[in-house]
């Protein structure tokens, strides 16, 4: 009887596996024929993109408006703007807040955070509020 039940399940499962196959997406590239180039279309050409895309929605500076930005940043304090790319990281960010409609307090407290640590161990309110006033007037208007 053991043996019996043994076969149906693995006749079921061979069943199931051959259902299953039918809904695949495309067959195994491996096994698959290649398409004669008369029948494909030609696609163009690709360029390869050596960095990732930066986020939707977030304003981005241009070359001049980021010499402005690590100017005021510097004027603030010289460690803003030890690390360029990510001191404009950050003030994207900032930009962030204020086109998100946030109260100037928190737009201040973020601020204050993302720029603080490593080179500048602390910020004083006055220079977060000098930090978003660089990011409005450099690009975030």
């Amino acid at each position: 009887m053991k043996r019996k039940t043994w076969i149906i399940t693995g006749v079921a499962v061979l069943a199931f596996g051959g259902v299953l196959s039918l809904f695949e997406d495309e067959p195994d590239k491996a096994t698959a024929e290649p398409k004669s180039s008369a029948t494909t279309k030609a696609k163009p050409a690709e360029r390869p993109n050596p960095k990732p895309s930066k986020p939707t929605g977030i304003p981005s500076p241009d070359a001049a408006q980021t010499a402005t930005l690590i100017r005021a940043l510097r004027a603030v304090d010289p460690g803003l703007a030890a690390k360029e790319d990510r001191a404009v990281g950050r003030a994207r960010n900032v930009c962030l807040d204020l086109k998100g409609g946030k109260d100037t307090a928190t737009v201040q407290n973020n601020a204050k955070a993302r720029f603080e640590g490593g080179t500048v161990p602390s910020l004083t309110d006055d220079q977060a509020a000098s930090i978003v006033t660089a990011v409005k007037t450099s690009f975030c208007d």
